[in-house]
């Protein structure tokens, strides 16, 4: 084997963990992809510069997510737990007090009173199908609007920043937030071992540990469109967009720990049956959606890059603009067929809604289409919870369930592909100038310049009321004690940076928590001792 090996012609075997056959320098340990390469970087894409946009030639990222993409069958790999309605979208017409056609040329938007329908789904991030709706974890807030451009969906969370900021990481995020893969069973220990290497989470680990981090449903929780995008105008020029969601109706509204434990012992999808009673009974939900807006450039004035999705952006410095508020007046009619069959995607925009060069922003993009045709199917939106509410005429064919053929009235039936002098489809005219954002920088894999992990981490935990700091404190302290010194003290580290008196906190209470822990296992090792000598003894006497 040794000499094919030298020779070049050992094709035997099949290569996986128990292949002997190493590279030069590679260990048995060492990362690599399913082609075998050794993965030298597995923190950050290549991106033109370090603050982005991405490339298509990032093999190692598209190869990492689309396998995600693919691991579960059919549920959801993440979001997997849901609940929807459907609504309208009412647009006011302008920006604060500007016309929004300064801004973004977004039909959807610049008329006072227009209405747009929306489908929405709400939804848990981290666990299955059938989980609790009261566990700790992210809440989806995805919004479907059918325009007449065709669809735009604004996919985000309840909180407004995320873990991460590369998207390479979110399969590997996943995973240690999942379920141990050998015992199936969630682990706490595996979830801050990721985090404890991971700074940049800091922020969101405070946020998700807080009372912030159990909405108290749906109806009284905010959403986020998370990531940075951008508007375009007519003029083909592009400002920086943050989308943010607040409850008009009932405001916000978040769980303890203990309130969460008393709903969970009685309801598990306490947060679906709320939404729905409250729709059947005529109390229809209500979000006013605003946004914050920044100059398209990199603002060295901050201290961080307003293109980080670990980062807020400061309302009092850039406010919450007004653009148009979102009603909810009508229950699906088939779970099934509308909540889980709805397909999302960070992708989906129309004309005058554009990407930032945000990298979690663009791994999205691939990734939410993509599992979206292997979850639902090819043409998954033919179903008529995707579908645009608008015509539609293409030259994509066949596939898994195709329903009709997307072939326009008069359309040559033998023209499937443009262009074409034979009566095949034809593009479409401008709606405005194209927006050319410029770059000069090289192609690198690196962390972002600005990446200020602990500064409003700190900052988050000094605006907490007194009680939600001993909430995230004891929380914090109840998941952290079963963790390996390693993880605990990576952890109180970060919370230190953050704030003094954060990382004191945590430490102290975590200390006393471990101490405890540390002693009833002795004396119930003692009590077991003695169990066990006095069984002893009868076996004896027998």
């Amino acid at each position: 084997m040794k000499d094919e090996i030298n020779n070049g012609t050992a094709v035997t075997g099949v290569g996986g963990p128990a292949d002997q056959r190493l590279a030069e320098g590679e260990q048995e340990t060492t990362l690599t992809n399913r082609q075998g390469h050794p993965i030298t970087d597995n923190q950050n894409i290549r991106t033109i510069g370090n603050r982005g946009p991405s490339t298509l030639e990032n093999y190692h990222f598209l190869e990492k997510i689309s396998h995600f993409d693919r691991e579960k069958i059919p549920e959801r790999v993440v979001h997997a737990r849901g609940a929807g309605a459907h609504g309208y979208f009412e647009a006011y017409g302008k920006v604060g007090e500007e016309s929004v056609a300064k801004y973004t040329r977004a039909k959807l938007f610049q008329e006072a009173g227009k209405k747009t329908p929306v489908f929405v789904r709400f939804s848990t991030v981290v666990h299955g199908v059938h989980s609790p709706e009261t566990l700790r974890d992210p809440r989806g807030f995805a919004v479907k609007f059918y325009t007449e451009d065709g669809n735009w969906d604004l996919v985000g969370n309840n909180l407004k920043i995320f873990f991460i900021r590369d998207p390479l990481k979110f399969p590997d995020m996943v995973h240690a937030f999942r379920p141990d893969p050998v015992s199936g069973v969630q682990n706490m220990e595996r979830m801050f071992d990721f985090l404890s290497n991971s700074p940049e989470a800091t922020h969101m680990v405070t946020f998700l540990f807080s009372p912030w981090g159990i909405p108290a449903n749906y109806r009284e929780m905010q959403g986020s469109g998370v990531n940075t995008y951008k508007w375009v105008n007519a003029n083909g020029e592009g400002v920086l967009i943050k989308y943010h969601w607040e409850p008009i109706k009932t405001g916000i509204r978040n769980l303890t720990q203990n309130e969460a434990n008393d709903i969970q012992g009685k309801n598990y999808s306490h947060a679906t049956q709320d939404l729905y009673e409250a729709i059947e009974r005529g109390d229809y939900p209500e979000w006013e959606l605003s946004v914050q807006i920044l100059s398209d450039d990199e603002h060295p004035e901050l201290d961080f890059d307003p293109l980080d999705p670990t980062k807020l952006w400061d309302h009092e410095k850039f406010p919450f603009l007004p653009v148009g508020k979102m009603v909810l007046n009508k229950n699906p009619e088939n779970y099934f067929a509308e909540v889980e069959q709805a397909a999302f995607g960070t992708g989906v925009l129309v004309d005058g809604l554009d990407f930032s060069d945000d990298k979690l922003l663009q791994g999205r993009t691939f990734s939410y289409s993509d599992t979206q045709r292997h979850r639902v199917g090819t043409n998954y939106l033919q179903l008529p919870v995707n579908a645009p509410k608008k015509h539609v005429a293409t030259n994509q064919r066949d596939g898994q369930m195709t329903y009709f053929v997307d072939r326009a009235p008069g359309q040559n039936p033998h023209v499937n592909y443009e262009p074409s002098s034979l009566g095949g489809l034809q593009e479409a005219p401008p709606r405005g100038r194209e927006h050319e954002p410029a770059y000069n920088a090289k192609l690198v894999r690196e962390k972002i310049d600005r990446p200020n992990d602990f500064g409003q981490a700190g900052d988050t935990y000094r605006k907490f009321e007194p009680w939600e700091k001993d909430e995230l404190i004891s929380n914090l302290v109840n998941n952290l004690k079963i963790c390996k010194p390693v993880i605990r003290d990576k952890m109180v580290e970060y919370f230190t940076q953050a704030d003094a008196e954060y990382g004191r906190r945590v430490a102290e209470e975590l200390g006393k928590a471990v101490a405890s822990s540390e002693h009833m296992g002795t004396v119930q090792n003692r009590e077991g001792a003695g169990k066990a000598e006095q069984a002893g003894r009868k076996t004896d006497g027998y």
